[in-house]
Formats: C-alpha cells, structure tokens, sequence
C-alpha cells in the first residue's frame, strides 16, 4: 500500500512542487519588476560614464521600460519551462513569448532614436536645423515599427519576401494613385535640405500663402496666417514657388520719398538734408553707413515737387519696433522742415495764361427754361 501511494505522491508532488516554485519565481519578478529595472539603469549608467551625462541618462530612460516587460517575461519562460505541457501548447507560448521580447528589444530602440539622431548630428558638428532633425526622428521611428513588425511575423513563421514582392506589384497602381503624395513629400525633404524656412518664420508665398510657420509635415506644412486662420500648403507649392522668408531679414529698411515745396530756397534744402542726416546718423536705432548703405540725397525736381530721398536700416527687425523708430524719424523731419521755414508739397498744377482776348466778353446769361403748358412757378410750388 505504502509502495502504491508512493508512486502516486512522488509524480504529483514534483509537478505540483515544480509548479509552484515556477509561480513564485513569475511573481518575484513581476512584483520586483521596478526595482531590478532601476538596479539595470543604474548599472547601465555606470558603465555608460564615457559619454556625456545626458546621453547616458537619455539611455538609460529608454532602457527602464522595456526591463519592466522583459522581467516578467523572463518569469512566464522560467513557468512554461516547469510545467510539462504539450508541444503544440509550448510551441505557441514560445513564439508569444519571443514577440514580446522582440517588442522589447524594439521599444529600447525607439526610445533612443533621439539620442542617435543628436550623435548623428554631432557627427556633422551641428549642421542639422530643428526640422531635419524632427523629421529624421520621425522616419526612423516609423522604420522601427515597421521592422519590428517584419520581425515578430518571422519568429511566427510568416515569410517576409513574398508579402514585399506583392506590395512591389502592387505598389505601381499605388504610386500612380499617390503621385500628388510623393510630390509633397519631395517637395518637404527639398524645404528642409535647402533650409527655405523653419518654425515660427514669416514667410510670404505670392499667390500661395503668408504667414508663421509652425509645423512642417510629410506632406503639408501649417502656416498661421495674419488673421489667425491656420493654412494647410501642399510641400510642392512652397518647393516650387518663390517664397520669402521675412524672419531671415538681418535689417529692415526705410526708404521714403520726402517731397518739398519748389518755393524752398537752396540754403533751405540743405539745413534740412543736413539735419535728418544728422539725425539718422546719430540714433542708434539706426545701422550704420559702413554696415548698411545710408543716403539722405536731394533727389530729383518733380513735378510739383523737389524730392528728397531717405534710404536707411534700422538694427531691429520686430516689425512693432522698426513701426517705432520710423514713427519717430516721421515726427523729426517734420519739424525739421518747419523749423527750416519751408513745407512739404502736393500734387498740384498750375495754368499761365499769357494773354486775354482784345475787348470785354459779353456778360453770360444763361437760357430761360419754359415750361410748356403750364406755369413755372405753380408747376415748382405743386412739386
């Protein structure tokens, strides 16, 4: 009896035995999943000390949350390996538990695509802008999925190459069906390879668009114009169309037409050329003459008018401040001009008549209107 129980107890207690300390191990690891993510980071960090400090942060931070799946994965293979189930039922949990470590290998890879993207653009010492760079980090992550999506249907079994040869026939009706689509998407990289604008510029498109950039996608960019209404522009327009790009100014200009009344005397004119000269020449809100070309010159007799040309920069290129500083520079030649004894002309003409007829006109008496068939008078009170 004793021998019979024995070989009944000693098989179920080694499953049960083998089950249970499976268990215990998936719980552990589940329970401490954190904590052993945390010790991993901190070792990852220590031994990532050649690098600068916010790069080894950056890979450590992308590294935390995938720890905390592989652990407890970790645990299911150390369960499925305790327990004796059959092969068809071990051969599925195998493959679902290697796609969850390939979705974890690919979730640390996703999480430092920023990270090679900044190592790449230090590589190029800088010369990446802030467009190319999030365009870069966008495509690669969409590279990433796509892989680890290629990935997972191999470890299942599915071939990759067939399923890439029919998107390749089909990708022909496609392309014909999506010219306009891979146009813009020329049409972006071109914008941020020739670096035409970035986010938060004014640009101004004739015909197109004028506004603030701010976002430049795959196929459209979003440009806020003036009114506040957001524009969606198709790549291809603003890569083709010649586009003006406001916030690459370096200065902005003043250059005005000043006209003076032909009764000014020569002595006249100077004092005020001499003065607004002055004037530019000594404001700081100006640029100087030997940075930017600076002319305050009698221009030319129009006419009704002698015409003084002012054509100058300012240092500042905020439309709100040049509005200030031209509004000042306003307010100065006027006095000048006042103070000069002279005025500011306006279209006008005048006619010279060098002689009159011989004798007196006759006076003009215009033509007696007759109401006919009734009186004038009577017919003006009636109406």
């Amino acid at each position: 009896m004793s021998e019979w129980i024995a070989q009944i107890w000693t098989p179920a207690w080694q499953f049960w035995g083998q089950a249970a300390f499976g268990l215990f191990l998936f719980a552990l690891l589940f329970a401490l999943r954190g904590v052993l993510a945390r010790l991993t980071t901190a070792l990852v960090r220590r031994a990532a000390s050649m690098l600068p400090s916010t790069a080894a942060e950056h890979l450590a931070q992308a590294l935390q949350p995938p720890l905390r799946l592989l652990f407890p994965v970790l645990g299911l293979f150390l369960l499925l390996q305790s327990l004796p189930v059959p092969e068809t039922a071990e051969a599925v949990a195998g493959r679902i538990l290697l796609s969850l470590v390939i979705a974890g290998v690919f979730w640390f890879v996703y999480g430092i695509v920023d990270l090679l993207v900044d190592m790449a653009d230090g590589m190029t010492r800088g010369r990446t802008s802030a467009e190319v760079h999030h365009w870069l980090c966008r495509s690669m992550r969409i590279l990433v999925v796509l892989v680890a999506g290629a990935t997972v249907l191999e470890a299942w079994g599915i071939a990759i190459a067939p399923i890439l040869a029919g998107l390749g026939i089909g990708g022909v009706a496609v392309a014909l069906g999506a010219q306009d689509l891979f146009k813009n998407l020329i049409g972006g990289a071109a914008i941020l390879v020739e670096r035409r604008f970035g986010i938060g510029d004014w640009i101004k498109a004739d015909g197109v668009v004028e506004g603030t950039v701010e976002r430049i996608g795959y196929r459209s960019t979003l440009v806020r114009q003036f009114d506040q209404a957001a524009a969606h522009v198709p790549n291809h327009q603003l890569s083709d169309a010649p586009v003006i790009n406001y916030s690459a100014m370096q200065n902005r200009r003043i250059y005005w037409q000043v006209s003076l009344c032909y009764s000014a005397s020569v002595s006249q004119l100077r004092q005020v050329r001499d003065e607004i000269e002055a004037y530019i020449l000594s404001d700081p809100a100006f640029e100087s003459p030997a940075k930017m070309s600076t002319f305050v010159r009698i221009d030319r007799f129009s006419d009704s008018s002698i015409d003084l040309l002012i054509y100058c920069f300012t240092k500042t290129v905020k439309w709100g401040e040049w509005l200030s500083i031209k509004e000042a520079l306003l307010y100065r030649i006027k006095e000048i001009v006042e103070q000069a004894g002279t005025g500011f002309a306006f279209p006008s003409r005048s006619l010279y008549v060098e002689s009159l007829p011989h004798g007196t006109p006759a006076a003009f008496a215009p033509p007696h209107r007759q109401l006919t068939g009734f009186d004038e008078t009577a017919a003006g009170q009636s109406g």
